[in-house]
């Protein structure tokens, strides 16, 4: 059984970031996490806020295998939460606001915003998301607009390249995997190698979260978006974010498309994309995940994706 953070560590993360005075209450996990923790905790005490979210990268709250060094894999741990947190800032982002860290232990209280989801404001609020999809629209313009001349961490790179390397690794795990895959494989391979070559060199590079589901965009009161989930933040393609917002947004995309997007370049993060989302998953399922229906289907759904970019049935 695996254990997640202490309740004492949290009480005491309490204590030290926002006085003696806050007591925990309750305590309560949140779904989804994979590689971090996450929990709702209320509190009691004169200043105190109702609740506040927690953050845990304790190694026991990964459920991630080891993988070889890839430089486009979102990273995890507190250091890069704050290093996006400020740069989400600076760019004019919002992202919950950071109530205190505590660096040795990997830890960090964030506010509590008191409101839903984009994913399930679009059920139960169409104004508010609406409302707030047109927001995040402007916010991933900022975004956009935030440059750098390198794409991640490295100058010694393109992103096409990176994006080829990370997509046949991806492709040749996924076909151990899945005998669909397996067997276009070559068709795969020959189309990541044809949108690789046809992509123009590029000098700048946006700022992109690279997981923007409508799951980690959260709504304030007023109705405006909250990015969470910002470990990965990177300058990158801004077609490797629109891939995955065209992927998970669906039919809600339309508002968030822009027309200086190259499509060479979506086409080829779009397939990349779909093969990461076949070997993640099926990876993340040789250890211990609790939601492993959701991860089959992640899988299932990109599999049939894959192929269908090469003209292949499922």
């Amino acid at each position: 059984m695996r254990a997640f953070t202490e309740p004492s560590e949290l009480r005491r993360l309490v204590r030290e970031g926002l006085g003696p005075g806050c007591r925990v209450t309750g305590v309560e996990r949140l779904r989804g996490g994979s590689k971090k923790g996450v929990y709702r905790l209320t509190l009691t005490g004169t200043g105190a806020p109702p609740t506040v979210i927690a953050y845990s990268w304790a190694p026991q709250e990964n459920f991630w295998p080891s993988v070889p060094t890839d430089p486009l894999a979102p990273a995890s741990g507190l250091a890069p939460f704050l290093a996006a947190h400020h740069t989400l800032d600076a760019a004019g982002a919002r992202t919950p606001h950071l109530l205190y860290a505590s660096e040795p232990d990997d830890l960090a209280l964030v506010e509590d915003v008191p409101g839903d989801t984009l994913e399930t404001a679009f059920t139960t609020a169409p104004p508010r998301a609406a409302k707030a999809l047109a927001e995040l629209g402007e916010t991933l313009d900022r975004m956009a607009a935030h440059t750098s001349p390198h794409p991640g961490h490295t100058a010694s790179a393109t992103s096409e390249g990176l994006t080829l390397t990370r997509a046949l690794r991806d492709l040749a795990e996924a076909s151990a995997r899945d005998t669909g895959i397996g067997a276009a494989r070559p068709a795969l391979s020959d189309r990541l190698r044809e949108l690789h070559a046809a992509v123009t060199e590029r000098t700048a590079y946006s700022l992109v979260h690279g997981e923007l589901g409508p799951d980690h965009v959260l709504l304030d009161p007023d109705a405006h978006p909250v990015l969470i989930d910002i470990e990965g933040l990177t300058h990158f393609d801004p077609e490797h974010e629109h891939a995955f917002l065209r992927l998970r947004f669906g039919p809600r995309y339309a508002a968030l498309a822009r027309p200086t997007l190259d499509p060479t370049r979506l086409a080829l993060h779009t397939l990349a994309l779909h093969l990461s989302l076949v070997a993640g998953p099926l990876r993340l399922l040789d250890g211990d995940f609790p939601h492993r229906e959701a991860m089959r289907g992640i899988a299932e759904h990109n599999t049939r994706e894959a192929l269908r970019l090469v003209g292949l049935p499922r």
